[in-house]
């Protein structure tokens, strides 16, 4: 018996050597496949390629700033910083110098929008992000505002944004019943409540009994004219200055 258990507890020991075993050599072979990011700051992008081609690593020029301290065509920043442990074939993402500021930021306020973009294209820079705002009282295409301002100094990143208006959207509103009403009236309420009266006509008259005579109706719709239909219907929803056709008896 104390031989069965001797041998159970060997077992159990060789088990546990053989999972240290492997854990070890899995360990070794994932670290064996991660290098360190090699510091690229103040490199050209040939040699920044040059040296994470060398790490079995690549490069991607993301973006470009302008600096004071470091000079044009030279690596800014990147990321993952240098030193960071990633696989190999990963994509380091880094920003290139324009070197220090050389141009002015021109003043597009009050400009339209492809004039504004006109404008700071002509100068070497490029439009950021373009916002719509709605201002009453302002005409639409309109630039509003600009970051950087007009003729600041220090700017780090060649794009201006900008901030234009645009035009308001008309005013929806619910359409009122006008059934059995008279035509006069409407009109006038339509009229000040800024809408137009299309078209008017008259209601089909209903087939009558060969010995009841038929009404003879006038040439024209009258303001007394009842309204028996209306396009657009009641509770539908328009805009203000829309036109609303009618049928009359």
């Amino acid at each position: 018996m104390k031989s069965f258990f001797r041998f159970v507890l060997l077992a159990l020991v060789l088990l546990v050597v053989a999972l240290v075993s492997a854990l070890t050599a899995m360990r070794i072979a994932i670290h064996g496949r991660e290098v360190a990011v090699p510091d690229l700051v103040g490199k050209t992008p040939a040699e920044a390629r040059r040296i994470v081609e060398q790490s079995e690593l690549a490069m991607e020029v993301e973006r470009e700033y302008y600096s004071a301290n470091v000079p044009e065509g030279r690596i800014l920043s990147q990321l993952p910083p240098p030193g960071t442990q990633v696989r190999r074939g990963w994509r380091i993402r880094v920003a290139e110098s324009l070197g220090p500021q050389r141009v002015e930021i021109p003043n597009v306020i009050g400009q339209s929008e492809r004039a504004a973009n006109m404008n700071i294209r002509r100068r070497g820079l490029d439009v950021g992000a373009v916002a719509q705002v709605q201002m009453p009282g302002t005409p639409a295409d309109q630039v509003l505002s600009q970051a950087p301002p007009p003729n600041a100094s220090g700017v780090s990143a060649p794009k201006i944004s900008l901030l234009v208006t645009e035009a308001a959207q008309p005013q929806a509103l619910v359409m009122p019943n006008f059934v059995d009403q008279p035509l006069g009236s409407v009109t006038l309420a339509l009229q000040d409540a800024g809408f137009r009266v299309g078209t008017v006509a008259f209601a089909a008259q209903p087939e009558s009994p060969a010995s009841a005579p038929t009404p003879t109706p006038a040439s024209q719709p009258s303001p007394a004219s009842m309204i028996v239909s209306q396009n657009p219907a009641p509770g539908e929803k328009v805009v203000a200055g829309a036109a609303v056709n009618f049928e009359v008896r």
